[in-house]
């Protein structure tokens, strides 16, 4: 769990002031900043989605304060995801589950689920406790995609946030870069079989080890409906070309003399690119790179890159997530 970084007590107290008046905070969490509004308010959360530019059809997550936010927001709770959240909670997990008849359309983007979330940041975790104590003995939730325009690459520190929403946000709370760094995994419980709906942080082998065998990965199909799903939510504006290392230096060249501006992302230096390559900072090991993924994303468009060739880490454990939003990225950019 992440200490509090600059946040005092009076900056917590305050952002649960401004959600409970209606307003948006951003916040940090273990995998990426989130654009937070109080889940019960349709007001607010219609303002998440005007400020993001975001589909109101797209469904949000509810982050909550504890397991116990399970009862309140679901209309009944899967073995399955007490067994998860159990081992999971707090932590980059969310548990899709039949809505509560109370919970609004306006957060499942009209779907009769709901994500639920629990965040393992100090400073997410303590934005919830003090919002659930202003709000006494109604449910208390923060509904909150990523704090960044739609389309855009998330966000993982607060300088990402100030530079996408700039202040049509109310507050940001800089709780330093996020440890995680990709979005939390998706699984659907409300079938005799969970599904993955969305790779992230808990890998597939975390989730094989509670359930006894690995969960089934579901198609495009059924991913609509949860959120984060598009391809152009992990694309920057540089193409993105996936790229083994043996094929790494025969594309670079191709590319600049193309006349193109070419970066290469890797887990580790490569030695004899063309004088006329940007090299990124190496991304290192799938932890790393999931941690580093998407400030590397935004260093390219910072820099004008046209061309960035990505070697990808291994896709086992979390390095599974970080090779799904390349690929995203890449089909992004070939316009899928």
């Amino acid at each position: 769990m992440s200490d509090l970084h600059s946040v005092s007590r009076g900056d917590i107290e305050r952002a649960a002031g401004v959600l409970a008046s209606g307003g948006l905070v951003a916040f940090p969490t273990e995998t990426v900043y989130g654009l937070g509004a109080n889940a019960s308010d349709p007001e607010a959360v219609a303002r998440i989605f005007s400020v993001k530019g975001r589909p109101t059809d797209h469904p949000l997550i509810v982050h909550i304060a504890n397991v116990d936010g399970l009862e309140r927001w679901a209309s009944s709770v899967p073995k399955i995801a007490r067994q998860l959240t159990e081992v999971f909670w707090p932590g980059p997990l969310t548990v899709l589950v039949d809505r509560a008849a109370w919970v609004g359309d306006d957060v499942t983007g009209g779907r009769s689920s709901v994500g639920l979330r629990v965040p393992d940041h100090t400073v997410a975790n303590a934005v919830l406790d003090s919002f659930a104590s202003l709000l006494h003995d109604q449910p208390a939730g923060i509904a909150a995609p990523s704090a960044n325009r739609f389309g855009r690459v998330s966000p993982t520190t607060a300088d990402h946030v100030r530079a996408d929403l700039g202040a049509d946000v109310d507050l940001v709370l800089d709780g330093g870069p996020c440890l995680v760094g990709v979005e939390s995994t998706i699984v659907d419980c409300r079938g005799v079989v969970p599904a993955v709906l969305r790779l992230g942080g808990i890998s597939l082998e975390r989730l094989a080890e509670v359930l006894g065998a690995l969960p089934d990965v579901a198609g495009p199909t059924a991913r609509s409906i949860t959120s984060g799903m598009m391809p152009s939510h992990y694309a920057p504006q540089a193409r993105v070309v996936l790229v083994a290392l043996e094929g790494l230096f025969a594309n670079v060249t191709d590319q600049t003399q193309r006349g193109f501006r070419v970066a290469v992302l890797a887990p580790a230096v490569v030695a004899g690119l063309p004088d006329e390559a940007i090299e990124l900072e190496p991304a290192g090991t799938a932890d790393n790179y999931a941690r580093v993924l998407y400030d590397r994303l935004r260093q390219a468009d910072r820099l004008g890159v046209d061309v960035l060739f990505v070697v990808p880490p291994s896709p086992d454990g979390i390095g599974a997530a970080v090779v799904d939003r390349l690929e995203r990225a890449s089909a992004a950019s070939d316009g899928e």
